[in-house]
């Protein structure tokens, strides 16, 4: 063997074996960025939806679809949200270790806003996924004080939801498996809670959990557990930028919390109904949203609904989405005094990476405050 062959082997055998890092696959791009944080300087993980796209109904592209097939783990959010992503992880990620992040213990869920406006309704929390559940007792008082006015809303749910009676209870299912067969293209938002004008079944846990950083903050040592056990040799290093990960949100949300101090008691009207996370931990009042929590079409009832409370509740801004239909927008502001802006909880248009999910936070903080 000639010594340059020599070389070249023993420069082989003295290279990290980058190959044994594990191949990591994500849903949406806040996912990706926080799976990103905790490889950073080991790996890159891969994401299976094109940036930009709405997360709620998707196809993937052929090279998508590879990266799900030769992945060694499946960090997404939940069926709730990518219903297409359960079905293809069904078939191309057979072997793959999985965390759906929505099931992942320790983490604050809110099942879906049943009504049009959302002043004076009552939340409740899924405790099953929360061992700790620290917003558990910050908000007590709250569902306390709004117990009576969810029992009156369910009384008087028949009127406001056209006969909807069946599903006056926040929690209710009893349709779900009558409209299985019939919505099998809306796999998933079956799931969700209330219903729209179209008969779709919208209750159970709203997936836009991400929005909430104390959920990012339990989900970074979720992964960093994984991946140091699919490779122990970047144990350290996982767990290490997750703390450093943790830490960085953690500043991130005091930071967001003094910038928003000024908008508390404003109103806000947003595009659809995926920010109940967020205005929970700020403490941000929207009023209602345009859409439900899956961005389908409102219904013309609905949008003059919207249009009402954008009026009588003296709202400041409606906020549009660059995923989805800026006319609706329009449409709701007519004789209005609301201001317009742009809402964006995927952090489109920001650079994939480790930064991208504060960033995304930090979008949504000055948007709100310059609104």
């Amino acid at each position: 063997m000639t010594s340059k062959a020599l070389t070249a082997l023993a420069l082989l055998f003295a290279t990290p074996a980058f190959a044994d890092v594990p191949s990591v696959a994500t849903d949406i791009p806040p996912v990706h960025s926080l799976v990103a944080r905790v490889m950073q300087g080991v790996g890159t993980p891969e994401i299976v939806m094109k940036p930009g796209a709405s997360p709620h109904g998707y196809a993937m592209r052929p090279s998508e679809a590879a990266a799900l097939d030769r992945a060694d783990l499946v960090v997404w959010t939940g069926e709730a949200l990518t219903p297409w992503l359960a079905k293809s992880l069904e078939q191309l990620a057979v072997d793959a270790a999985k965390i759906e992040l929505l099931d992942v213990e320790g983490i604050t869920t809110w099942d879906f806003r049943e009504t049009v406006v959302f002043a004076g309704e009552a939340h409740d929390h899924h405790d099953d996924h929360d061992g700790e559940h620290e917003d558990h007792d910050d908000h007590a008082d709250e569902h306390d004080d709004h117990e009576k006015d969810h029992d009156d809303h369910a009384e008087g749910h028949d009127d406001h939801d056209g006969g909807h009676d069946d599903h006056a209870e926040h929690d209710g299912h009893a349709e779900h498996d009558d409209h299985e067969d019939e919505h099998d293209d809306h796999a998933g938002h079956d799931d969700h809670a209330g219903h729209d004008d179209h008969g779709h079944d919208h209750s159970g846990v709203d997936p836009h959990a991400w929005l909430d950083p104390r959920n990012a903050s339990v989900w970074l040592d979720a992964i960093a557990m994984e991946l140091a056990e699919l490779d122990p040799e970047n144990a350290e290093t996982y767990k290490s930028n997750a703390a450093a990960g943790k830490a960085e949100l953690e500043a991130a949300e005091a930071a967001i919390t003094a910038q928003l101090s000024n908008a508390q008691g404003k109103g806000f009207v947003v595009f659809h109904d995926a920010y109940q996370y967020f205005d929970q931990r700020f403490d941000v009042s929207v009023v209602g949203a345009i859409s439900l929590g899956d961005a389908s079409d409102p219904s013309p009832a609905r949008i003059a609904e919207i249009r009402e409370a954008v009026q009588s509740n003296n709202v400041a801004c409606v906020f549009s989405e660059p995923q989805y239909n800026a006319g609706l927008v329009r449409t709701v502001l007519e004789g209005t005094d609301a201001g317009v802006a742009e809402l964006d909880p995927l952090g489109v248009g920001l650079e994939l990476g480790p930064n991208l999910y504060v960033g995304v936070l930090e979008q949504l903080a000055s948007a709100i405050a310059d609104c």
